[in-house]
């Protein structure tokens, strides 16, 4: 095999598409004719005095025929330039373009440049090699050791081309190490689509027609050109190799970019800084990735950030995301996911969105077994400790606190909002039930704000559900209140006795569930308050309702079972629909997978508000809710309301109070000024300031119901 081959000296620029993959009756740059915006009419030859210019100036052309450009014209900012095959060039003028303080004239010097079209007022300087790229209006490109596009460029995307064996395919080995779980990449993936693919892997006809219609979505012919989109500045990187970049893309440093789309545009455009290496990827919308970070096999969701020599490997991270300093390799993350930390990492998970891993927790001990096959599943606002270390396989309720330790033993947790705790000195595992609503009320209510808030993205194609008391969550605690019920009755009325947790850890030490009957009552408070918050928005957005239609439109068998499907909440029923259409062949293209969730996310508010009336209806065990049981659960709201409100303001207060927050400070005025009071605190404020608005709508609603 030769390393290095020998062609003739006028071929460099010619023949990008091997014969045998030319269309008849098309030539080499069809391709690129059908991705350029610009119409043919508009370019021209040189003129003599033009060659004669650029010629003086120090470049050259095997063939200057082959040099199109349009008005205005300056061939004087042209100098020092090599020009092979067909290059075509936009207007070119005496003007300066201007990014961050980095002023260059518009024109083309010390540059090699293959078979290109460059768009208007564009400054080229100081790139050694740029192959078949179509590069926008107004864009720097700057000290660039390789701009490269190859005939076979997938650009992230896992198609083949023709002629292409199905080895080169790049595939994303998600949730699992041992391959088990792989999807195909491509652009405009969404969390929900990956999890739908990787999840299901029993459904034989779901997986093969999801690799036919990601084969089927983008052309399989050869010969496309990488893109730069308008307003994009390259500087200061060393390779860019079959790349495709939306416009308004700053890329600064970068050591290396290979089989890339990195989706940009005005008003959410992309950033990657020194450093960067990215290969085989999907970089969403309003990305920011700096400062060293290593991706491969990967997607990143939109509005997510890589900082600070992050590693994300055979990994998809979903939007609003953010990892920085850690190793995360073969994971399918949902939304709003946080990891920091140069000790921690995450190996092997689904992780369902709202979450964060804290520094040293080591996920990812998971050759326990004769094989690198087993997974974590963490339900949404899973939060590990610091120095977590967890067993592999694990399975954990949603909003699951795990204490610092290292846990000896797989586990699954099965009660939601929990706290876990690995009691060494009795050996044992302990869990406090509802922990958030008990004592971390503050947190519990900022999250659902905070989410929100964070969520910056223009395009909402992934849909997320960012209540923590929702569908999913609420049948977590109705099963958790059916084992405490179970667990509590087993361990006896004495009020000293133990109760005991009955498979949620792979050993044969106690596990130990404190304060079982609060929490109980708790789970119970928290359903309430779910039902008639969402029962308060359908009244609310149908004014003219009473009691009695509400109970007429909303009057329904409760639906038990969700998924959470990249982080919005489905019925299991309408995804099962899903799959069997698109395993008949009913649905053919990822477009219409998209149109589905959309449909079903438009249809949600109104299942969540029946799935509400359903849960106030188990509550009070009855198939039909009396106007008495209605009047009683308005109430009931009023007090639980008033609870949440006093409880954010005092979970809160402890950090103020305890003397060791005081340490640091001479006295009370220097704290007070440097990080104020409880009192001052805003998000405690806008609390009570809707507790009272809520309360007032559950009081005008009971007046007007009587």
């Amino acid at each position: 095999m030769e390393n290095v081959t020998i062609h003739p000296a006028n071929s460099l620029g010619k023949n990008f598409i091997p014969a045998e993959f030319l269309p008849e009756g098309c030539d080499q740059y069809y391709q690129r004719n059908r991705q350029s915006i610009r119409t043919g009419n508009r370019w021209r030859n040189l003129r003599p005095d033009e060659v004669e210019a650029l010629v003086e100036n120090h470049n050259t052309s095997a063939n200057w025929d082959e040099i199109l450009v349009t008005e205005p014209f300056d061939p004087h900012l042209i100098r020092n330039t090599e020009f092979f095959g067909l290059v075509r060039i936009g207007s070119v003028r005496d003007a300066m373009i201007e990014h961050h303080d980095l002023r260059l004239s518009v024109g083309i010097t010390n540059s090699l440049i293959i078979s290109c079209d460059i768009g208007d007022d564009v400054a080229i300087h100081n790139v050694r090699y740029l192959s078949h790229y179509i590069i926008g209006d107004r864009c720097i490109l700057f000290n660039i050791s390789e701009m490269n596009t190859t005939d076979h460029a997938k650009f992230g995307n896992g198609t083949i081309k023709e002629g292409e064996p199905e080895e080169v395919r790049v595939w994303l080995d998600l949730m699992n190490e041992a391959g088990s779980r792989q999807v195909l990449p491509f652009d405009g993936m969404i969390t929900a689509d990956a999890y739908l693919w990787a999840r299901y892997r029993d459904d034989s006809d779901l997986q093969k027609n999801l690799k036919a219609m990601t084969q089927n979505r983008l052309d399989n012919r050869r010969g496309y050109y990488g893109t730069i989109g308008d307003q994009c500045v390259i500087k200061n990187s060393l390779i860019l190799k079959d790349v495709k970049i939306g416009a308004c893309c700053y890329i600064k440093g970068a050591n290396k970019l290979k089989n890339i789309t990195i989706n940009s545009s005005d008003a959410e455009s992309t950033q990657i800084g020194e450093g960067v290496e990215l290969v085989n990827g999907i970089v969403g919308y309003g990305c920011r990735i700096f400062y060293g970070c290593k991706a491969v096999r990967f997607i990143l969701g939109n509005n997510s950030n890589l900082k600070y020599g992050a590693r994300l490997i055979n990994s998809f991270l979903g939007d609003n995301s953010t990892i920085s300093c850690c190793e995360v390799l073969n994971n399918l993350i949902f939304p709003a996911h946080e990891q920091h930390h140069n000790n921690s990492f995450l190996i092997a998970s689904v992780v369902m969105g709202q979450s964060n891993i804290a520094a040293g927790a080591t996920i990812g001990s998971n050759h326990n077994s004769r094989a690198n096959d087993n997974e974590i599943q963490a339900g949404r606002g899973f939060w590990p400790g610091l120095c977590t270390s967890l067993k592999h396989p694990g399975r954990f309720a949603s909003f699951t606190l795990l204490s610092q330790s290292d846990y000896p033993a797989e586990m699954d947790i099965q009660l939601p909002f929990s706290l876990v705790n690995n009691n060494k000195s009795k050996d044992q595992l302990e869990i406090i039930p509802a922990f958030w609503w008990l004592y971390n009320m503050y947190a519990l209510a900022r999250n659902n704000r905070k989410f929100q808030t964070r969520d910056k993205r223009l395009q909402k194609i992934q849909h997320i559900e960012f209540d923590a008391l929702a569908p999913d969550t609420v049948e977590e605690i109705f099963e958790a209140c059916r084992l405490l019920e179970i667990w509590t009755a087993k361990a006896g009325t004495s009020p000293d006795v133990e109760v005991l947790g009955e498979g949620m850890e792979k050993s044969k030490r106690k596990v130990v569930i404190i304060k079982a009957p609060q929490a109980y009552r708790a789970y119970q408070d928290m359903l309430h308050d779910y039902a008639m918050k969402n029962l308060l928005q359908y009244r609310t957005e149908h004014p003219e309702a009473t009691f009695s239609s509400m109970c007429k439109a909303l009057n329904g068998e409760r639906i038990t079972e969700w998924v959470n499907l990249g982080g919005q909440l489905i019925p299991m029923q309408d995804v099962d629909t899903l799959r069997a259409d698109i395993g008949s062949g009913r649905v053919t293209t990822w477009e219409e997978i998209h149109e589905r969730y959309d449909s079903l996310w438009a249809a949600y508010p109104l299942e969540k508000q029946k799935h509400a009336f359903a849960t106030l209806q188990t509550l009070y065990g009855t198939e039909h809710i009396t106007e008495q049981q209605w009047q009683l659960a308005l109430d009931r709201a009023i007090d639980i309301q008033q609870y949440i409100c006093d409880q954010v303001y005092l979970s809160r207060k402890k950090d103020f109070d305890g003397p060791f927050r005081k340490i640091t400070y001479r006295n009370a005025a220097e704290m007070k000024a440097a990080i104020g009071t409880v009192e001052d605190n805003e998000f405690i404020q806008k609390v009570r300031v809707e507790t009272q608005k809520c309360i007032s709508a559950l009081r005008h609603l009971g007046e007007s119901d009587e």
